[in-house]
């Protein structure tokens, strides 16, 4: 039997392809250098796994890759960061998801992409015994992943809660589509919702971060995150409303920035620190991915990131 973890980790798994920030996107025929073209690990609960362990906190997946050449680099890398991949499926009927990131100079990211494993994994694929012995079960991916469903995540997610455990929620949108039907049933039993505004738009018709966050509450988040890239983030919770700004660091390449947002605000809920202290947490990891190519590469350790909080503050605002 596996050892207990304080996080489990279960969604979207990706191999991804890298490049380093590029002048330009080639024309048809053209030829166009980067520094560096890295493959590493991506998804969800790949980036979170990664993040955490990074930052001294015990962390397994849950999900599925391929059994093929890229399922089995996953994997190693995920062991060789020390994340616990018992868990982890290999399906001989599917390819390993994988990601093409193009990094264009001044530009935001583009993402092409191949859905492969994720697309079979199933709430049913999520260990209940591993459920009852962790102190966060996040989910990462929602909404993308088409064969997890609400009825059959609700009472994995219920179970957590029943062991002590947080639950915490991040989606995907990939484009237009009737996403809030999915939601709906599943946010009362979610204690932290972590979505992004251009999520939150697609899925509210609602551009405004702060309304977003108030109708996800609405809705029966307990807490709700709305991050905004480098314009910070927006809280909505039980006794807590606030703004908060980025902490400026030097922008490289924002692949993960949003998933080690997550692990630091998670690592906030472990420390048992308050709604602002997991934001400053959180908002501090998450400036720290952004600063190397790669989901994980550029995330603090520990010691980095309590020198970096006492070093650095953060603008929050009170609404």
């Amino acid at each position: 039997m596996a050892s207990p973890t304080d996080v489990l980790c279960a969604g979207i798994i990706v191999a991804d392809h890298v490049s380093s920030p590029i002048a330009h996107l080639p024309e048809a025929g053209e030829l166009v250098m980067a520094d560096r073209l890295l493959l590493t690990i991506g998804g969800c609960a790949a980036n979170v796994a990664v993040d955490l362990v990074k930052l001294g906190v015990s962390a397994a997946v849950v999900g599925c890759v391929g059994d093929d050449v890229f399922g089995r680099v996953v994997a190693d890398m995920l062991r060789q960061q020390r994340v616990d991949v018992s868990a982890l499926r290999v399906r001989s009927d599917v390819e390993t998801s994988q990601t093409l990131i193009v990094n264009v100079a001044g530009e935001d990211r583009r993402f092409i992409h191949t859905f492969g494993a994720n697309g079979v994994f199933r709430a049913a694929d999520i260990p209940l015994e591993r459920v009852a012995t962790c102190r966060v079960l996040y989910l990462g991916g929602y909404l993308l992943m088409g064969s997890v469903h609400a009825d059959e995540l609700i009472p994995v997610f219920a179970a957590a809660r029943r062991a002590g455990a947080k639950t915490v929620l991040d989606v995907v949108t990939p484009g237009p589509a009737d996403y809030l039907h999915r939601l709906e049933t599943l946010l009362p039993h979610v204690d932290v919702f972590l979505p992004n505004d251009r999520e939150a738009a697609l899925i509210l018709g609602e551009t405004d971060a702060l309304r977003q966050a108030e109708r996800f509450h609405e809705l029966g988040a307990q807490t709700v995150v709305v991050t905004q890239g480098d314009r910070g983030s927006v809280l909505v919770g039980r006794n807590a409303r606030m703004r908060a700004e980025t902490y400026r660091v030097p922008f490289v390449d924002g692949t993960g920035g949003g998933d080690a947002f997550a692990a630091g605000y998670i690592d906030g809920i472990l420390r048992g620190l308050d709604e602002e202290g997991c934001l400053r947490v959180g908002s501090a990891v998450g400036a720290s991915s952004v600063r190397a190519i790669g989901t994980t590469t550029g995330v603090f350790a520990r010691p980095e990131l309590e020198a970096f909080l006492g070093a650095n503050s953060l603008q929050i605002e009170r609404i």
